[in-house]
């Protein structure tokens, strides 16, 4: 790495004003380097962390985000741009199945089950976890599928994380690999979920009891667009890129002006990058292996309700058939600002509002085709469905009749999906592209989930540039390079230190317990997982 490093970066094109080309270029500026210019293709900046403000005055994210950090950095910059101007929320999650709320983490929860179902739920995880189960251990597992099924048990498996994992990844787990989730995952505490079972407590350690901060105004975007006013003279908004031509190292838009760069850091789609934008003597096999990666589309759709809001509720989870969508966010729960009036807090705690938001997510792929004409009927009718929408009757008026405001955003790239082969394909294309000085990070430079939260693609823009400048290695990418016997490089994909989707980092405590320690290293903060949670759901 430090080789790479040496003479420095020269001039720096960054495509793309999402969390990673704008960590980008704010630690470059910060480190005195100003020969940098960032491409953006939107009239606005921020990518899959934008926010918009709709007609009716509901501000909407492009998915539930919310605002906590495994590093001290992404922190401090919170600070210094947002001062005081966020609210402090508790976290409360649940997963709603079987005509019920089961606070999560799932498999802690399961005496909220009906008998029959908690009592399979059960036997299946003691069986897993004492290798008496299809698999004896984890270990075994050769994807995604099979770890769910020696991790977590029959019952488990079959009632939700099988169903919510398709309906959040929309490609079937045994499709994906094991190796995103991090092996501490498979250690689950039985006598815990026995305890909590034969006790009837409630075991919320992982969930409520957490905090999250939020901008006051201006949704998850707010935060980018005050990153973005440091750096605004070196943006370049409606700058769609045409080609790269990795010889003469130029960038071309599509109103003709062009780039030189000495160093280019991508954000946008790899696949995107290979196939379409690259030109000059780039290998057959780079394109070739860079289109056997996988994603999910997605769409996010928005309800604005005329009503107070029912619930204190954060997220919600979903794994059922009745409704399109994995997840619902209770958007207007996180600050008083994100409905057209702001609600007031009385001398009890109690929340005084006229209306609420409710946004929820729903999954699309070649393997679960979505009707996107139907997208918002089939969202209110499956929050009806779930219980989140009072269907009205014995004097009532139907919630639905309330929905002052809808919102849609379709995602043609929402979710990297972390495939058995997408190790495989990523060590052999983005050591090429870096030897041509084209960085690809972000969540879908990069293409790894693991680090694909805000906090972790913002930090792969800095970390670049303190590689680049400073020679500091990287930390968030989990990449190692390594010479083949042919002289090619290659790169071996670890377990980042700071990856945390879906991921618990748990000192060995107490079974029973209701409150685990988490691990705290020294450039984290008190985050035991991330703001998305796909496909892991308490595990």
């Amino acid at each position: 790495m430090d080789r790479r490093s040496t003479g420095g970066p020269g001039r720096v094109v960054i495509i793309g004003a999402g969390p990673t080309g704008l960590g980008a270029a704010y630690r470059l500026r910060e480190l005195g380097h100003e020969n940098f210019v960032v491409l953006e293709r939107h009239p606005y900046i921020g990518g899959l962390a934008s926010s918009f403000t709709d007609d009716a005055g509901f501000t909407w994210d492009i998915g539930g985000h919310v605002m906590f950090s495994h590093y001290a950095y992404y922190d401090k910059l919170f600070d210094t741009v947002m001062g005081d101007e966020f609210t402090l929320n508790d976290r409360e999650s649940w997963v709603r199945m079987l005509d019920r709320w089961v606070p999560y983490p799932f498999q802690n929860n399961i005496r909220y089950l009906p008998k029959d179902v908690a009592c399979e739920c059960l036997v299946g995880l003691v069986k897993a976890q004492s290798g008496k189960g299809e698999f004896k251990s984890h270990a075994e597992a050769k994807n995604f599928g099979e770890f769910i099924d020696a991790v977590f048990g029959e019952g488990i498996a079959r009632h939700f994380m099988r169903p919510y994992n398709f309906k959040v990844w929309a490609y079937p787990p045994e499709r994906m690999n094991k190796h995103w989730i991090g092996e501490r995952v498979a250690v689950l505490d039985v006598d815990r979920a026995i305890r909590n079972i034969v006790l009837e407590q409630d075991d919320y350690g992982w969930g409520p009891n957490n905090k999250f901060k939020f901008p006051l105004k201006g949704g998850t975007g707010e935060f980018y667009r005050r990153i973005g006013a440091r750096v605004k003279d070196k943006i370049r908004l409606h700058a769609t890129v045409a080609s790269i031509d990795v010889d003469a190292k130029v960038v071309t838009l599509t109103d003709g002006s062009q780039e030189k760069y000495d160093t280019l850091v991508s954000a946008m789609p790899v696949d995107v990058l290979c196939r379409d934008i690259l030109r000059g003597e780039v290998p057959a096999s780079v394109r070739d292996e860079s289109q056997r990666l996988l994603h999910s589309s997605g769409y996010m759709v928005g309800i604005g309700i005329k009503r107070p809001c029912p619930s204190t509720k954060s997220w919600m989870y979903f794994p059922e058939e009745n409704c399109p969508f994995y997840r619902v966010t209770y958007l207007s729960n996180y600050s008083p600002h994100m409905t057209p009036e702001p609600y007031t807090v009385d001398a009890t705690g109690r929340r005084n509002g006229s209306h609420y938001s409710l946004l929820c997510e729903t999954s699309q792929s070649d393997a679960k085709p979505v009707d996107g004409a139907r997208i918002i009927e089939e969202t209110v009718a499956g929050l009806e469905n779930a219980g989140m929408l009072d269907r009205g009757g014995d004097g009532r008026r139907p919630e639905r009749d309330d929905i002052v405001s809808t919102w849609v955003y379709h995602a043609d790239y929402s979710y990297p999906t972390p495939s058995v082969e997408r190790d495989e394909i990523l060590s052999a294309v983005i050591p090429w592209l870096e030897t041509r000085g084209i960085y690809s990070r972000g969540r879908f430079g990069l293409w790894k989930y693991e680090v694909s939260n805000t906090d972790h693609t913002l930090m792969q823009g800095v970390e670049l540039v303190n590689r680049l400048v400073l020679g500091e290695p990287e930390v968030t990418t989990g990449i190692v390079y390594e010479t083949t016997n042919d002289g090619r490089e290659a790169a071996s994909h670890e377990r980042s230190a700071v990856a945390g989707s879906g991921e618990k980092r748990l000192k060995a405590g107490t079974p029973g317990d209701a409150k685990p320690d988490v691990v705290v290293k020294p450039t984290m903060t008190d985050a035991d997982h991330s703001e998305e949670e796909l496909g892991v759901g308490g595990g």
